[in-house]
């Protein structure tokens, strides 16, 4: 297959899965419950935290958070108290567990009240980085400044550091749904900052599998220089919006068996 004709190939396949069919079946689901931007950001951060496994269980775990949260989860947040830590007592996705909601919930409500929102904290150092064309500087950033409170170390495994080489597929995934157009209906567009040209491909075994069958990906191990030669090959095709291909790369794996 020639370069152009893979183009069109994932070109057809973007749009084949673009579609708010996908979303029913998905961890984007879960911020789609929500009208207020507030709200948005806040569940899809939670739920691309806990977005590894099988999508069912993600998506069963999701849905116990939010209702442990009274499905309002940035007033959830903002009122949180210690003693609220008992609503998530018996919360368990894998390795995150109950001790971890609590500094989650702590984190979010500290760096929230100083910075307005996730969004802010995201696009601010990105702006003042100089507008570069990745955000791994800007998601180490935020690693950092997530965990600068006391906190259990088993907990930092929750939010990847691409500055310890992590591909950080699932940060990666919750700034593709923040990001990219609302257009098709599926991811959510709400954050206006940051352009959808420096997004990076979430990668998991379905997106890497596919890539390297295309030869979009050559290095073997599935870290942030794998990210990095990634997003070369598919900014190539598009350089306005690399990581529509998500769709494509990820259902061919995930769906279609490729």
């Amino acid at each position: 297959m020639t370069k152009t004709e893979l183009k069109d190939f994932l070109d057809e396949k973007v749009l084949q899965f673009e579609t708010p069919d996908f979303i029913p079946h998905d961890p984007i689901s879960i911020p789609h419950m929500f009208s207020d931007p507030k709200d948005v950001e806040i569940a899809g951060f939670l739920a691309a935290t806990i977005a590894w496994g099988k999508r069912k269980m993600i998506l069963r775990n999701a849905h116990s958070l939010m209702e442990r949260m009274d499905h309002e989860p940035y007033d959830f947040i903002m009122n949180f108290e210690d003693s609220d830590a008992v609503a998530f007592d018996g919360f368990v996705h894998r390795t995150f567990q109950p001790e971890d909601v609590f500094y989650f919930m702590k984190a979010l409500q500290r760096l929230i009240r100083k910075h307005g929102s996730i969004e802010s904290i995201i696009s601010s150092h990105w702006i003042s980085s100089g507008r570069p064309n990745n955000l791994k500087d800007t998601l180490s950033h935020f690693h950092t400044q997530f965990f600068d409170q006391p906190h259990a170390p088993r907990s930092r495994k929750h939010v990847a550091n691409p500055a310890k080489g992590s591909a950080a597929k699932r940060l990666n995934m919750y700034l593709r749904w923040m990001v990219r157009s609302s257009e098709k209906g599926v991811d959510l567009g709400i954050w206006k900052e940051i352009p959808s040209s420096v997004l990076s491909i979430p990668l998991d075994v379905h997106t890497s599998g596919v890539g390297r069958q295309f030869g979009l990906l050559t290095r073997k191990q599935n870290d942030w220089m794998a990210v990095a030669e990634y997003d070369e090959k598919l900014r190539d095709m598009d350089p306005i919006d690399p990581v529509k291909y998500d769709f494509a790369l990820f259902s061919l794996g995930a769906v279609e068996g490729f």
